[in-house]
């Protein structure tokens, strides 16, 4: 008959198992504090790396994408606050706060054209309209504007329809259906009742819905003047032609 451990033997596998946690505790926190050190040493590389490249950072779109990529990659977000370190050194804070500003100019300006949504590509069109040469504008640069602007709760949103970006700065939901119409009117900027039917096999009253849907929204305008008689709804927010805004 096999015995049972004692109660000497009880007692030395808890002692064991006890050793073996704080071993591993101990190797954890050791992890954990080079991981910090390592951490702390990449953050001060970055300061120096940003002292020098100080004037790359602030006029070249590219390596200040770039940039921000080595920033998140050690937990360092240079846009969160105007103030401080990141802000003094690059002045990329006030950077992307006067961009968010020309951004709502912008949109606000066109809203009547486009309803409120505009094409991403167009508005950076507009944006390197108003910049200087020395400091170029990128879509990067445009989406970081945006998403702290997003952060603000002031409604603008980045959408994707198809293979194109849109800027929404009025609270409209598009559904799948206003989607689809958006995708396939980038082709030729418009779409027909007849065309939105064919193409997506959809009945006659699906496709005048939605386009009335956007139609009211502001993001369509209507068409009548052509021989065949057919209504063209063009949509100003896929368009490839930009639309023209006057200087501030």
């Amino acid at each position: 008959m096999r015995r049972r451990p004692g109660i000497g033997g009880l007692q030395a596998a808890a002692a064991a198992r006890d050793q073996y946690r704080s071993v591993g505790d101990n190797v954890a926190k050791i992890r954990t504090d080079m991981m910090k050190e390592q951490l702390a040493t990449f953050r001060t590389q970055l300061e120096e790396f940003a002292r020098k490249h100080k004037n790359d950072i602030r006029k070249n779109p590219a390596f200040r994408s770039q940039f921000h990529e080595m920033c998140a990659k050690v937990g360092v977000d240079p846009l969160a606050s105007n103030k401080g370190f990141w802000a003094e050194l690059l002045g990329i804070g006030d950077f992307y706060y006067e961009l968010g500003v020309q951004i709502v100019e912008i949109c606000l300006a066109t809203r009547p054209h486009n309803g409120g949504l505009i094409n991403l590509q167009e508005l950076c069109i507009l944006l390197r309209q108003r910049k200087s040469d020395r400091e170029a504008v990128s879509e990067d640069d445009c989406l970081r504007a945006i998403s702290k602007l997003k952060v603000l709760g002031s409604g603008f949103e980045v959408i994707s329809v198809g293979k194109k970006k849109l800027v929404r700065s009025v609270p409209t939901e598009l559904n799948k259906d206003h989607n689809e119409i958006l995708e396939l009117a980038q082709a030729q900027g418009f779409v027909t009742v007849e065309e939105v039917e064919r193409r997506l096999s959809w009945t006659s009253g699906r496709a005048i819905d939605a386009l009335d849907t956007l139609l009211d929204e502001g993001l369509a305008m209507i068409d009548d003047g052509h021989r065949d008689r057919k209504r063209r709804y063009w949509f100003p927010c896929v368009s490839s032609n930009s639309t023209p805004v006057a200087d501030t």
